[in-house]
């Protein structure tokens, strides 16, 4: 078939037991890349054994493993060649994050600590190790119940039928723990058996199989927040170090009896170790697994495959949640809002603008709330003199932080956000409108004295949008002072306002433009599009968009940034999508809108840790993107940004569309044979 160009084939021994020769004739036969995925590598294989993996490592061009563990059985044991060797782990189940207690009420559990497994029962699973140990854990804690999730194993079936099951309920009726035991003896559809897994206090996995290599109910019960305590299996020992679940000689219950009561002891440690394996298994998303495997395609046969990032649909769901009466909280736990980390004016400023820029796009009546609560907060925030703070705690206090930072940027954000609000007179209620021009009336005398770089272009933003003749000539004091600082910065190779790059540099020349398009000095035009132009030489590669990173900045003189070295954010990446949209707005240059996409990919997984940093399952963003690591905490502004640019997306794609729209209507007043595709 010319249609495929790789073959995939899922490999377990099992399957091909009793027709290995056929197996074999078949992937000889296959002339095109053939890649294996082992799901079992055993180790110190007998010669025959060898010989088989070694025929089909010949044939593959390339084979996958989902541990490194295994990936080094495979070199030492079966002298296959390290370069034929991709490690990709055993995907796992993004899950929204639910609440335990509510979950036990749902499925008739409250009032108990849960211990659970799941699986196709077979005697390998080794269940009896589990119910021997819970007498003694039933003594400390009456209100233990252990969960046996899943149906026997058809072939377990096939061969003995129930007697493995049946041999389990006659040691719990001799142990006398009927009502600690609950064997849930169903096939349970994959979000009942996430919600089982969710309201679980610890997942305990006994399997007595010393080499099984991976195990996928394992890997789940750990992305599903799982405090785990496991066998010594490899999967279990590759993963579950440092402190991200417990370890106990194989059937072994008194070891296993001690490790449970160890944790239903402490909350405090088994709720660091459901944070360190949900860290731990962030990699293994189905996402992250999907490029990982494109990846791997598109250089077994480059001319065919090319990976491509599609769009997730767009999901206020973080947004709501993050928000209370008050306003936007500033951190989140994973996707947990921390209600103790109060709020700021920088986030409920840009949430500001971005549910004015979802409620012009939508005219979704439910944003008007929202939109409410961040301009209420904005309008708490100022002062009598005019000008904001910015920290406020859970009180509803301004904090002593105030004190102790420079706030110019700030309220420069602050002074962008309710530009924006003005410039949707004609969208927004009247009131809205109102308060905006109020609170910018009372802090226009406090604009002359801004001086900080960031600060004076979020100011020239909302003064470009607010779009009142009276501002022209303070964008004008503000734009020439970006100008001078410019002129006294930048040389031949370093075309900048500043001897260094730091956070947010791209709405420094968009404010530039911004202030040619409402004052038509054109040197703000020509500086805003060299400045830009500099800035995307420093922070697009070959692969993509790499931000400055906040370890150290980019200084001058400094060659380029390095593409991972961490401390990459979102709302970088963000900025600079928003300015690349403005920049394509004035230009028409073909190039600043692929760039813009190209950024948007960097959220999707195209960086240098090939993982997702937009989680569309929770509707947040992950907070930053680190050397080795996601930092999976999804707060304000990196949520914020991430919709900010996905929305800024959704324009450009949309004002492509009515161009060629706008050529296709031209082109057929001209010769109706033209078509536009």
């Amino acid at each position: 078939n010319p249609s495929i160009q790789v073959v995939i084939m899922q490999h377990e021994f099992g399957f091909f037991a009793e027709k290995e020769d056929k197996f074999k004739l078949f992937f000889e036969a296959i002339h095109k890349p053939i890649v294996f995925v082992f799901h079992t590598v055993l180790p110190k294989p007998d010669e025959a054994l060898k010989n088989k993996v070694q025929d089909m490592s010949t044939t593959a061009s390339a084979i996958v493993v989902m541990t490194q563990g295994a990936a080094k059985i495979l070199m030492d044991d079966y002298e296959v060649p390290a370069f034929k060797i991709t490690v990709i782990p055993h995907g796992t189940h993004l899950v929204p994050p639910l609440d335990k207690e509510a979950l036990k009420i749902q499925h008739q559990l409250q009032g108990r600590k849960i211990l659970s497994t799941f699986g196709l029962l077979s005697s390998g699973k080794s269940i009896e190790t589990t119910l021997e140990a819970l007498p003694s854990v039933i003594k400390k804690h009456p209100e233990v119940l252990f969960l046996v999730l899943g149906k026997t194993h058809p072939s377990v079936v096939k061969k003995d039928g129930e007697q493995y099951r049946e041999k389990l309920h006659a040691i719990v009726k001799s142990l006398e723990i009927e009502d600690h035991v609950l064997f849930v003896n169903y096939y349970l559809p994959l979000h009942t058996l996430l919600e089982y897994l969710q309201l679980t206090d610890i997942y305990l996995f006994t399997s007595k199989d010393r080499n099984q290599a991976v195990s996928g109910t394992f890997a789940y019960a750990m992305s599903s927040g799982c405090p785990v305590i496991s066998t010594p299996m490899p999967h279990a020992k590759e993963v579950l170090d440092e402190g991200a679940g417990i370890v106990f000689d194989f059937e072994n219950s008194l070891q296993l009896s001690m490790a449970i009561e160890e944790l239903l002891d402490n909350d405090v440690k088994r709720n660091k170790i459901c944070l360190n394996g949900l860290h731990k298994m962030a990699a293994t998303a189905w996402q992250n697994s999907a490029i990982a495997h494109a990846l791997l395609f598109e250089n077994l046969s480059p001319q065919y495959v090319n990976l491509q990032y599609k769009l997730p649909k767009f999901d206020l769901t973080h947004i709501t949640k993050m928000t209370t009466s008050d306003g936007f909280l500033q951190f989140a736990t994973i996707a947990q809002p921390n209600k103790d980390s109060g709020y700021t004016l920088d986030d409920n400023a840009r949430a500001l603008i971005l549910l004015c820029k979802h409620y012009k796009l939508t005219s979704d009546i439910k944003d008007l709330v929202l939109i409410n609560t961040y301009l209420q907060f904005v309008k708490q925030c100022q002062q009598p003199n005019g000008q904001f703070l910015n920290y406020v705690n859970t009180d509803n206090n301004f904090t002593n932080q105030n004190n102790e930072e420079n706030l110019e940027d700030s309220n420069g954000r602050a002074i962008w956000a309710l530009g924006y609000v003005v410039s949707l007179k004609d969208t927004l209620p009247s009131h809205f409108i109102n308060t905006a021009v109020e609170i910018l009336n009372k802090n226009r005398p406090q604009m002359h004295n801004i001086y900080s770089t960031r600060a004076m272009a979020f100011v020239i933003k909302g003064l470009y949008y607010q779009n009142d003749a009276d501002n022209y000539d303070l964008i004008q004091l503000l734009a020439g002072r970006l100008v001078q600082m410019y002129k006294h910065e930048s040389d031949i190779n370093w075309l900048w306002y500043e001897g260094y790059l730091t956070y947010g540099n791209s709405v420094i020349p968009e404010a530039l433009l911004c202030a040619w398009i409402r004052t038509g000095v054109n040197e703000y035009k020509s500086i805003a599009k060299t400045s830009f132009d500099f800035l995307l030489s420093k922070t697009f590669n070959k692969n993509g968009i790499s931000v400055v990173s906040n370890n150290g900045w980019l200084h001058r003189g400094k060659e380029s940034i390095s593409s991972d070295n961490g401390g990459k954010q979102p709302i970088d990446v963000a900025y600079t999508i928003l300015s690349l949209e403005k920049f394509y707005s004035v230009f028409k240059k073909e190039d600043y809108k692929y760039k813009a996409e190209q950024a948007f990919s960097w959220f999707l997984g195209n960086n240098h840790l090939h993982q997702i940093i937009y989680n569309p399952c929770t509707g947040g963003c992950y907070d930053g993107l680190e050397a080795k690591y996601v930092n999976l905490n999804q707060g304000a502004e990196s949520t914020i940004s991430y919709h900010l640019a996905r929305l800024s997306i959704d324009r450009l794609q949309k004002s492509t569309r009515l161009e060629s729209d706008h050529i296709y209507t031209k082109s057929q007043n001209v010769a109706d044979c033209l078509i536009i595709v």
